[in-house]
């Protein structure tokens, strides 16, 4: 089986939130691969990575640092692969990952989710890969659904809540 979707993170401390993106790429049946692999630490990896990664058959890459986070932008500064940047909530509450992986200079994109957003970028890997993929479309589409009727039951629960002023 080939990987299609790459999973890069700076530090396996970073699996923790990395593993939603892996549970649902695992549900939706799409084969990835998984590195722990530092911009800093260990540079000639990274770049062995990032301009291999299409050679490997790579389509999405999701890459996870924390603090200056400069993984996700040093990996798509190297490939054409699209990166998607999952900051990782660490010192100053994520935010200078955030700041450091969204504020990328013109020509080296990162889509960038939210704070420790790997679910996000599960499925913002799975929408890309899904372009032209009726049956992936299928099984997003079903993904969706059944979000959309967890929150329908949650709101029938909420509503058996009793409060003295609640009106409904």
């Amino acid at each position: 089986m080939t990987p299609v979707v790459s999973i890069i993170m700076g530090s396996t401390s970073d699996l923790p939130v990395m593993e939603k993106a892996a549970k649902l790429l695992d549900e939706m049946e799409i084969p990835f691969e998984m590195h722990a692999l530092s911009a800093h630490r260990t540079p000639a990896e990274v770049e062995v990575f990032a301009k291999g990664a299409k050679d490997r058959g790579i389509k999405v890459i999701i890459a996870a640092a924390g603090m200056a986070a400069h993984l996700c932008g040093v990996i798509a500064s190297m490939t054409t692969v699209p990166v998607i940047g999952v900051p990782i909530n660490s010192t100053l509450d994520g935010m200078d990952a955030l700041l450091a992986i969204v504020q990328m200079p013109p020509g080296i994109p990162v889509a960038t989710v939210g704070i420790n957003g790997a679910l996000n970028a599960g499925i913002l890997a799975v929408q890309m890969l899904a372009v032209g993929d009726e049956q992936l479309q299928d099984k997003l589409a079903a993904y969706k659904e059944d979000l959309k009727k967890k929150i329908v039951k949650a709101n029938k629960e909420l509503a058996k809540v009793s409060f003295k002023y609640k009106t409904n």
